[in-house]
């Protein structure tokens, strides 16, 4: 299977770091729950990548288009080509009367926002405590145990699996596609209706398709509200039916 830019694929991987053997990510629940990584939420299943679209590392985004689907194979990242070197410039030493001031409790471990940047809390004493700046997978090699489990060829696979990247809280299948020519009509189904941001989710559909399907000229999202059924009222009693003179008459003998 020659893949190439552009092409839609779902992988399954776990990713760890080679010097520690530590997983910093998957999309398997049950590595997941092992490796104490889950929270509340979190939905595990094979991933949407486009090709050549950076939605995964690029080393990574490379490495699959050399793969066959359902054959497992590790790909090693090197610290340049996954996160970059630590940089020691981006470690910084600050008051911690600062984040008090902020409302940030800062704990050794945690990810916390500063001054606009996201840092990670390294140690805390002398009424200091030491950012790191740099991303937590700096300076490490990582490995991605990755599977090519399907290739989406057929535009409505492409647009169905579009729709569930953006409104991953809903069933794929729930979603009714009706796709005539160069006009689409998607079926909203009555959970969107309550999930947050949807109207945003909405217009990033839009977008991907008119950007990875510029074939559809038209997307329409439609959303059927269906009014409550109503109590019937107790039937009246049925009136009995008074037989007719001719039924009355008594049988011949």
């Amino acid at each position: 299977m020659a893949l190439q830019k552009g092409d839609f694929i779902l992988i399954d991987y776990v990713a760890k770091v080679k010097e520690t053997n530590e997983v910093f990510d998957t999309t398997q629940e049950e590595v997941a729950k092992k490796e104490r990584l889950g929270k509340e939420g979190d939905i595990y299943e094979p991933k949407l990548v486009v090709l050549g679209e950076n939605w995964v590392l690029k080393a990574l985004d490379e490495a699959l288009t050399a793969m066959d689907a359902d054959k497992p194979q590790s790909v090693e990242i090197s610290a340049e080509k996954g996160f970059g070197q630590r940089d020691p410039e981006k470690i910084k030493r600050v008051p911690i009367k600062q984040l008090y001031a902020k409302e940030i409790n800062p704990v050794v471990g945690a990810r916390i926002e500063f001054q606009g940047k996201m840092a990670t809390v390294r140690s805390t004493g002398s009424g200091r405590v030491l950012l790191d700046y740099n991303p937590p997978l700096a300076g490490r090699t990582l490995i991605y145990d990755v599977k090519i489990t399907k290739k989406l060829d057929l535009a409505e696979e492409k647009i169905g699996a579009l729709i569930h990247r953006s409104v991953p809280v809903v069933e794929e299948n729930k979603f009714q596609i009706a796709l005539n020519g160069i006009n689409l009509i998607i079926n909203m189904p009555e959970e969107t209706f309550y999930v947050e941001g949807i109207q945003i989710a909405k217009r990033g559909i839009a977008m991907d398709i008119q950007k990875f399907l510029p074939e559809i000229a038209e997307t329409k999202f439609v959303e059927t509200f269906k009014s409550e059924a109503k109590p019937v009222p107790p039937s009246q009693a049925e009136k009995v039916e008074e037989p007719s003179a001719e039924e009355a008459k008594p049988a011949a003998p």
